[in-house]
C-alpha cells in the first residue's frame, strides 16, 4: 500500500517535545516533513506520536478462530494489523512464547510465526519478542538458532513452572486442561513438568552461555515477573536490563535504582490494579518507577490507560508512557516523537479523546468518523 501523498495538517494541537502546540504538521514519503502538501483542516483534533507497544500477546486470538484450531499466521496477521490500527498502535512487539505449554506457545509455532512475519506487509511495524521459559535448557540451541535466523532483537526470560506443587510431588492445578491444550496425555505432561523442574540447578549456567552470545549480537534481554530485588539482580548479571511486570515494589525499585527500564501492563492501569493481586501499576507510576506501558493481553488498553493517567499526569507525561518511553527503551530514535525527519507514526484524537485515525509510516491503518470525511474530501 503506498504512502499518503504529501499532506499538511492545520488547526490541530500537535504534541511536540515541549508539549502541545497549534502548528501545521506536514507528511511526505512516510516521514514528518518540513512543510508543504495538501492542506487538511484538523481544527478540534489532537495529533500525537503513534503508540509503541513492546509486549502484546493478544495476537493469539487472531491466530486461532477456536481453541486448538490454529489458522495460518499470515491470515491472522491481517486481522491483528486492523486491531492495532484501531488501537492507535503503530509499532507492535508480538510477545511469542517459547514454552513447554505447546500449541501456539510452543517452539514450533514460534518458528512458524517468525517466518510469517518476515514475509508480511503489514501497516503496523510488527516485530517479534521471544519469551523463553528458563528451564527448557535442552531447547536453547534451537532457540538461539531461531533468534539469529529471524533477526529477533528482544528476548525475555520467563519461568511459569508451578514449582511449589512440583517440589512437593503434587499435581499442579489445571494440569489436565493444560496437557490437552498442548496435545499431550496428562501423565506425559506431568512427567515433562517434573523433568523441567529438575533442571533448576543448571538453569543459570545455561542462561549465562546464551546471554553471552546474545549480548555479543546486541540483542536486548529482559526478565518477566520479577518478584524480589535478588531475583532481578540475577538477571541483571546476565545483561537482562529490562524488568517486565515486576510483581512487587521492591523489585521495581531495584531495577530503577540500577538504571534499568521498568515495563508495566496497561490493563493493570485500566482495571485499577492487578487482576492477580500483584503490585498496582499506578502505584509504581506515582513513584516514578515506570518507563513504559504495554498492551499485555489487551491492545485497546494502551489508549484507555493514557486517558486515565492524563487526568493526573497531564497528556504529555501520560502519552510518553505509551510512545516515547517505549521507543527510548529500545533505542529507536525514529519514532515515539513528532519531529522533522522521523517516521510519520501518528495518532489523531478528537476533542473527546476518541481515536479518529492512525497513520503508520505515512500509511493509514485506521480512519473513522468525522475525520474520515475531512481526510477524504
Amino acid at each position: 500500500m503506498p504512502d499518503l501523498p504529501p499532506l499538511r495538517f492545520t488547526g490541530a494541537e500537535v504534541l511536540l517535545d515541549g508539549g502541545f502546540a497549534r502548528e501545521p504538521l506536514s507528511l511526505a514519503e512516510g516521514r514528518i516533513a518540513g512543510g508543504g502538501g495538501r492542506d487538511i483542516d484538523l481544527t478540534g483534533y489532537r495529533i500525537l506520536p503513534g503508540i509503541v507497544d513492546l509486549h502484546g500477546d493478544g495476537f493469539e486470538r487472531h491466530m486461532a478462530p477456536r481453541r486448538g484450531a490454529v489458522d495460518t499466521p499470515a491470515a491472522g496477521l491481517a486481522g491483528l494489523d486492523a486491531e492495532c490500527g484501531a488501537s492507535g498502535i503503530t509499532t507492535a512487539m508480538l510477545a511469542q512464547f517459547w514454552s513447554w505449554e505447546g500449541g501456539m506457545r510452543g517452539p514450533d509455532f514460534a518458528a512458524t510465526l517468525a517466518e510469517a512475519l518476515q514475509g508480511a506487509d503489514t501497516l503496523t511495524d510488527m516485530r517479534l519478542q521471544l519469551r523463553v521459559e528458563t528451564h527448557m535448557i535442552d531447547t536453547f540451541e534451537a532457540m538461539r538458532a531461531l533468534v539469529e535466523r529471524a533477526g529477533i532483537g528482544y528476548v525475555v526470560w520467563n519461568d511459569h513452572l508451578p514449582h511449589k506443587h512440583l517440589a512437593a510431588g503434587k499435581r499442579p492445578p489445571g494440569l489436565t486442561g493444560q496437557a490437552l491444550k498442548a496435545g499431550r496425555a496428562p501423565e506425559a505432561h506431568a512427567e515433562m513438568l517434573q523433568a523441567l523442574h529438575g533442571n533448576g540447578p543448571k538453569v543459570m549456567e545455561a542462561l549465562g552461555d546464551v546471554a553471552e552470545a546474545f549480548r555479543a549480537r546486541g540483542i536486548r534481554m529482559g526478565s518477566h515477573d520479577d518478584l524480589t530485588a535478588e531475583g532481578r539482580a540475577k538477571f541483571r548479571a546476565l545483561g537482562a536490563d529490562i524488568s517486565e511486570f515486576p510483581e512487587t515494589l521492591a523489585a521495581a525499585e531495584a531495577a530503577k535504582h540500577a538504571g534499568e527500564a521498568v515495563i508495566m501492563g496497561a490493563p493493570n492501569v485500566v482495571r485499577g490494579g492487578s487482576h492477580s493481586g500483584k503490585v498496582a501499576a499506578e502505584r509504581l507510576i506515582e513513584a516514578g518507577l515506570v518507563d513504559a506501558l504495554v498492551s499485555d493481553y489487551h491492545y485497546p488498553s494502551l489508549l484507555r490507560a493514557a486517558h486515565r493517567l492524563s487526568a493526573r499526569l497531564g497528556w504529555p507525561a501520560a502519552w510518553d508512557l505509551v510512545s516515547g518511553g517505549p521507543a527510548r527503551i529500545m533505542g529507536w530514535q525514529d519514532r515515539g516523537r513528532i519531529a522533522e525527519g522521523l517516521r510519520a507514526d501518528l495518532v489523531i484524537l478528537d476533542g473527546a479523546g476518541r481515536l479518529g485515525a492512525t497513520i503508520a509510516a505515512g500509511r493509514v491503518s485506521h480512519l473513522s468518523g468525522a475525520l474520515a470525511a475531512r481526510m477524504l474530501a
